[in-house]
């Protein structure tokens, strides 16, 4: 853009007082009013001259005549001029830019002010933009005003997009310069363009944009608020590979230099089937029959898990997110596992083992060798229970009587006051209970053989006399044989005898496992005499 001078030659006939500028724009400089042509309106106004539009169009030909003749020629000594470093920059909105440009002016001439301005083509006044209260504390102009002009705006916005120039005036009233086009700034932001939702395994690209072309940018990503160092970054796009449910997230990108002006985050979803599958029980700790618990499922899923089932084993056993069970029994003890399903998939939980406690239960006693227990044999007894945990202590009784402790009780050389009815008790941490009778039933041949006599005291002859055998046996002796001394042949058999002689009697009493004799009994039958008996 060339800039505007006042100048008079008497060749061009310019009205007087009648400067020129390069927008064919006439305007007077001593009390005059300006016209407007074609190419707009100029910047200061009188009101105390006014030419005709005639007069206006006329002047503005010979401005544009005069100007270029000037121009060309070099009558106003070294050009004006003012290189601008960039004329198209785009920048990030909230970001701080530099507009600069080296100025050349023509000699003689003393620069008394620099300024920028905006949208000089829109407003003809060229105000000064630092007095403009949209860029109040904003702006700050830098550099050498002879030679190197310089703006400096902060926390730019997308209302500072403008036609920036810079204006120039000298210590001759006439000598003022703007330089077009200037430098055209665009504001932009930046922001994530990726898809919502991606499915585990699949590819996505997430890519930086921003609406005008940033110098040599380079692109930092993060995620959740955190650099990513570790993702393929090709220019301004983010590349995965291979999606995974870690990549889920919330992304933003920004440019290096200026990471604090980060886009606004982009949510990342992803889709997978259910993971990190566990359970959990509730109340912890240990779990004692009769009590009640319940069984959580805990399952990642996008979308979210709705389908569980729950297994004792291999077994199904419940649906729900929880499974209870209420009163629960030792029977109830076992591996539990729950299978989370959701559109893409399903996987199982690993086990959770439910150990139910308990006190003794089922308490039985064994005994060996089996059969029949004959005296003078052995015999173990064997204590059985079920616990949890198991029994430790167990204690033997006969009837009532304590006899014995641990799992097994030995009778080594049975006797038949051995014979009776005995119990084990079982003890754990959480109670005692004990079995029902085991009878042992010791066999032994007879003992204790003895016969009376009836009637006892004086015997009268030719009365009856009756002997009686006794003895005990097991089983019961049912065999018994009457003697008399020094005969061998039986004189009778049956529990009881009636001799007709006198003489010394005695029994024999017998079953399975043995015969026994009983001591001689003597028996008078004559006279007045009697005997006192007794038992041998």
């Amino acid at each position: 853009m060339a800039g505007a001078s006042c100048h008079s030659n008497d060749s061009l006939q310019l009205p007087p007082s009648l400067c020129c500028n390069t927008y064919s724009v006439c305007y007077l400089s001593e009390s005059a009013q300006w016209c407007r042509v074609a190419a707009g309106v100029g910047e200061e106004r009188s009101e105390a001259v006014s030419y005709s539009n005639s007069d206006c169009l006329m002047g503005s030909r010979l401005c544009n005549q005069l100007f270029h003749a000037s121009y060309v020629s070099g009558a106003f000594g070294t050009e004006w001029s003012v290189k601008y470093n960039q004329q198209e920059i785009c920048a990030l909105k909230g970001s701080t830019v530099f507009m600069s440009g080296t100025l050349t002016h023509p000699g003689g001439l003393r620069v008394t002010e620099v300024f920028w301005v905006i949208d000089p083509a829109l407003n003809l006044s060229w105000p000064d933009m630092s007095k403009n209260p949209d860029f109040s504390g904003r702006v700050e102009y830098l550099g050498d005003e002879q030679k190197l002009v310089s703006l400096k705006l902060r926390d730019v916005m997308k209302k500072d997009e403008h036609e920036y120039c810079v204006r120039i005036k000298t210590d001759q009233e006439m000598q003022k310069y703007l330089q077009r086009p200037g430098v055209r700034l665009t504001v932009t932001e930046l922001c994530v363009e990726a898809p919502e939702e991606v499915t585990e395994g699949e590819t996505a690209d997430l890519t930086c944009k921003t609406t005008c072309s940033l110098t040599d940018p380079t692109f930092i990503w993060y995620k959740n608020g955190r650099p990513l160092t570790t993702k393929t970054i090709k220019n301004n796009q983010l590349h995965l590979q291979t999606v995974s449910s870690e990549d889920a997230g919330s992304y933003s990108c920004a440019v290096g230099g200026s990471q604090h002006l980060r886009s606004t985050a982009h949510s990342l979803r992803v889709r997978y089937p259910p993971k990190s599958v566990s359970v959990s029980i509730s109340p912890s700790g240990e779990i004692v029959e009769g009590s009640s618990v319940t069984l959580t499922c805990s399952s990642d899923g996008n979308p979210p898990v709705k389908m569980y089932t729950w297994f004792k084993g291999s077994t199904p056993v419940g649906e729900g997110k929880t499974y209870s069970i209420p009163n629960i029994r030792s029977e109830d003890s076992g591996e539990y596992t729950c299978q989370s399903r959701n559109d893409l998939g399903e996987r199982r939980s690993t086990d959770l083992q439910i150990n139910v406690l308990y006190p003794p239960k089922s308490v039985s006693v064994s005994i060996s060798p089996s059969g029949e227990i004959v005296e003078g044999s052995s015999v173990t007894l064997t204590c059985s229970s079920d616990g949890n945990p198991p029994v430790k202590i167990y204690t033997w009784f006969k009837g009532s009587t304590p006899v014995g402790e641990g799992k097994t009780y030995s009778i080594p050389n049975i006797r038949s006051e051995d014979s009776g009815n005995y119990t084990c008790q079982s003890r754990n941490d959480l109670g005692e209970r004990r079995s029902t009778d085991l009878q042992i039933n010791v066999l032994y041949p007879p003992k204790s053989v003895s016969v009376s006599i009836s009637p006892s005291g004086e015997i009268v002859e030719g009365s009856s006399v009756t002997l009686t055998c006794s003895s005990d046996g097991n089983p019961p002796v049912k065999n018994y044989t009457w003697f008399k001394e020094g005969e061998t042949s039986p004189v009778g058999s049956g529990h009881s005898h009636s001799p007709l002689q006198s003489g010394s009697y005695y029994c024999e009493a017998q079953n399975e496992h043995g015969s026994l004799r009983s001591a001689p009994v003597p028996v008078v039958l004559s006279g007045e005499t009697h005997f006192n008996y007794f038992h041998s």
